[in-house]
């Protein structure tokens, strides 16, 4: 299987650069690459490594029966492996699946205090509970969540390079219009992307074979083992109550205005029914969750309602697989990706913009005369996105950047299109697969609206 770079390469070495670094804990949702990527990055830079798998070598929890300091548990790992190594100064413990063993995240304070061995802990968002952890070890570790790849990774399985990119975001934020053999070959590659995701596995079985042979049956098969995974690691709540919720999202999707609602999950079923329901969907890496904003203004976090939100796949290649066969093939054959109401393009934002950090916000007033599909901000300015399947009007865009003192949190807007880079004085428009660039061109941007 072919190496993927990963944005989590330059992380480690950084962290690991920094003579202050402390245990790090990598966290994400099953089969983004956690493994993969700590293990490249362990052999390339350590002499000796420790790689203990707490699923697949359950004897090793017991390392930590005679306490969490670091000589009990190298007495112990060497103990059960008297051909393990350990350099002072030059090796990884690597603690993996850490949701099976709790107890490796208290021992971090006393590796952390020892300063012998440098430790990574990974582990799936679904299964770690940091309630189960007698002490999750504060201010003696770091925490990094790792995604699926974004499109800048995907671009690099395909081969490009950072120059490439680099000449793209030179025209994002000179607003200069890309040449016409760049959009046709980058309008092709985000259509890849957004049918395979960013599932390692799944972009490697693409990018090996040169087609979608087979991927859709992988997809398929992480569709199911998540719900398995919901009955293994959701405790306290009703796993059937998830299971509805996290098998009903595309559902939603697949309506105009797109919010979720509870009551439509199963006949009589109310919110208070399913309470914690999506906030473990959430925390479990699974989905992205879009909250309704109650007013067009700052500041976002203290300016919406949590009743009223849409719920986006976290990939959106699991969206993909997730729909009637129909839809399938409308979009796969006759390259019609505004199917399903556009959802597809929606939740393929939703997810570049949370894996550049931004929290999610919409808006939708009662009577549905102003609605936008995304808000984030910059230092000064609230920013509306509209996510445009065809190229129709933008109502709700223009009224929100007219400038009439209306909205005066807003300077400018963006437009997620098929269209080509352009801006009318009121709003930056981009074609889709620029939207992995924005947090750059909101942070470096002139404000020049």
């Amino acid at each position: 299987m072919k190496l993927l770079r990963r944005k989590i390469d330059q992380y480690l070495s950084s962290w690991k650069a920094d003579e202050s670094h402390m245990p790090l804990i990598v966290k994400g949702a099953r089969q983004v690459g956690k493994t993969a990527s700590i293990m490249q990055f362990a052999t390339d830079n350590y002499q000796h490594v420790v790689a203990i798998n707490f699923v697949l070598q359950q004897k090793y929890k017991a390392i930590f029966e005679d306490g969490y300091d670091v000589e009990s548990i190298v007495r112990n790992l060497t103990l059960i492996d008297p051909n393990i190594e350990l350099e002072a100064g030059n090796t990884l413990i690597f603690f993996d699946e850490m949701q099976d063993c709790p107890s490796c995240a208290t021992s971090l304070k006393a590796f952390q205090i020892d300063g012998r061995y440098d430790v990574i802990c990974s582990g799936s968002l679904m299964g770690i509970n940091y309630q189960e952890i007698e002490s999750n070890s504060v201010g003696y570790k770091t925490d990094y969540t790792m995604h699926s790849m974004d499109f800048e990774e995907f671009l690099w399985a395909k081969g490009y390079g950072d120059e490439f990119i680099e000449s793209l975001y030179d025209k994002m934020l000179h607003t200069k219009p890309l040449s016409s053999l760049e959009m046709d070959v980058l309008t092709q590659l985000f259509r890849e992307y957004m049918t395979i995701g960013g599932m390692p596995a799944v972009v490697n079985r693409f990018i090996s074979s040169g087609n979608f042979s087979g991927t859709l049956q992988m997809q398929r098969q992480l569709l199911l083992d998540y719900e398995e995974d919901i009955t293994k690691y959701a405790q306290g709540l009703d796993k059937g109550k998830i299971k509805s919720v996290y098998n009903h999202i595309s559902v939603f999707l697949g309506q105009d205005n797109k919010r979720f609602q509870i009551s439509k999950v199963a006949r009589g079923a109310r919110n208070r029914e399913y309470v914690g329901t999506i906030e473990w969907l959430r925390d479990a890496g699974i989905v992205n969750v879009c909250y309704c904003l109650s007013q067009t203004s700052l500041p976002l976090k203290g300016n919406y309602d949590p009743k009223l939100y849409k719920l986006y796949f976290k990939d959106t290649g699991l969206l993909v697989a997730s729909l009637d066969e129909e839809s399938q093939e409308d979009m796969r054959v006759n390259k019609n990706y505004g199917t399903y109401k556009g959802a597809i393009y929606e939740n393929v934002v939703a997810d570049m913009l949370t894996k550049q950090g931004y929290d999610l916000y919409y808006y939708r007033n009662e009577k549905s005369t102003l609605e936008m599909d995304f808000f984030i901000r910059s230092a000064t300015s609230l920013i509306p996105i509209e996510v445009k399947a065809k190229d129709n009007a933008t109502r709700s865009l223009t009224k929100l950047t007219a400038h009439d003192g209306r909205y005066p949190d807003i300077q400018y807007g963006i437009k997620l299109c098929c269209n080509n880079i352009g801006y009318n004085g009121h709003f930056y428009t981009f074609p889709y697969f620029l939207a992995f660039l924005l947090k750059r061109f909101v942070r470096d941007d002139r404000e020049k609206a």
